[in-house]
């Protein structure tokens, strides 16, 4: 049962990351650079002061495991610059799809490399569906035919980073659960190091935050709701299932962030990126259905 609690918890998570990127169109003042910085940086802040007892009582293990929180520590700090900059350069639908969705085959291949994943049928013909349905997604002939983006090929590059640096940080804090280390203690220490690690990056980039209100609320929704309480739910949930599953479950989010780019940016999609959306629904279904029938 817990397991089902898991996989809720990143279903929840995703929904809260995919309104960042519709979010973010709302302060186009803010250096991309600055969003992901701020977001990110004060959400895993915030995180680490929340956790912070939990974190005491584990600090023997997380000194024991230091590498683990290193490696996931400089993820997080990456994952924000290059996830953000990607939405900017090619649009939320292109950005938000290459990132997250990358991120599923991106998480399996580290977890296989480290002996953690053992891959099935069921899990190949979902995964595959998955990326035909990202791709579709991502490259429809109308995805940003609205607004018109000149750099598409670097936005996608950017997306690819963010894909492996958002792996890699659900996979490095996973192995700090896995190592007896408390989900909170895990997540807190993890993402405090990597907010700390983003504080230059938000004084040298948020030069304009205060010259405006929507600025300002924009920062706060983003680092409060998506990332602080959406990284509480995510945390919650890696320590249920493993982060080739909560990762591929997050495909999720590039759906809701495509859906209010339509409704609220008025970037269009076609018929082929809703068949897209369709498989990658059927893909979540598929490689959940063999996580929770496997285990």
């Amino acid at each position: 049962m817990s397991k089902y609690f898991g996989i809720l918890a990143v279903i929840l998570a995703s929904l809260l990351w995919g309104t960042t990127g519709t979010a973010a169109t709302f302060a186009p003042s803010l250096s991309p650079l600055f969003i992901g910085a701020f977001a990110m940086g004060i959400g895993g802040i915030l995180q680490c002061g929340l956790a912070i007892y939990n974190i005491k009582q584990n600090h023997p293990l997380l000194t024991i495991h230091s590498r683990f929180l290193v490696v996931g520590a400089l993820a997080v700090a990456i994952y924000p610059l290059a996830f953000y900059s990607s939405m900017r350069l090619s649009g939320v639908t292109i950005g938000t799809v290459v990132s997250i969705g990358s991120a599923p085959i991106l998480s399996a291949i580290i977890e296989y490399i480290s002996r953690d994943f053992q891959v099935t049928k069921q899990w190949v013909i979902g995964a595959l569906l998955g990326i035909i349905g990202m791709a579709m997604l991502a490259f429809s002939e109308n995805a940003s035919n609205t607004i018109e983006y000149n750099h598409v090929g670097l936005g996608i590059l950017l997306g690819l980073i963010a894909g492996f640096a958002y792996a890699l940080y659900s996979w490095s804090a996973r192995q700090l659960m896995l190592k007896g280390i408390d989900s909170k203690a895990a997540m807190g220490a993890t993402f405090g190091c990597g907010g700390v690690l983003l504080i230059p990056v938000m004084l040298i980039t948020g030069t304009t935050f205060f010259a405006a209100w929507n600025n300002i609320a924009v920062g706060c929704y983003m680092a409060l709701i998506p990332m602080f309480l959406g990284y509480l739910c995510y945390g919650y949930g890696l320590s249920k299932i493993s982060a080739s599953l909560a990762t591929t479950i997050s495909l999720l989010e590039p759906v809701i962030a495509a859906i209010l780019a339509m409704l609220i940016v008025g970037e269009s999609l076609s018929l082929i990126a809703w068949i897209g959306m369709l498989l990658i629904f059927v893909c979540l279904i598929m490689v959940t259905l063999s996580s929770v029938i496997n285990n």
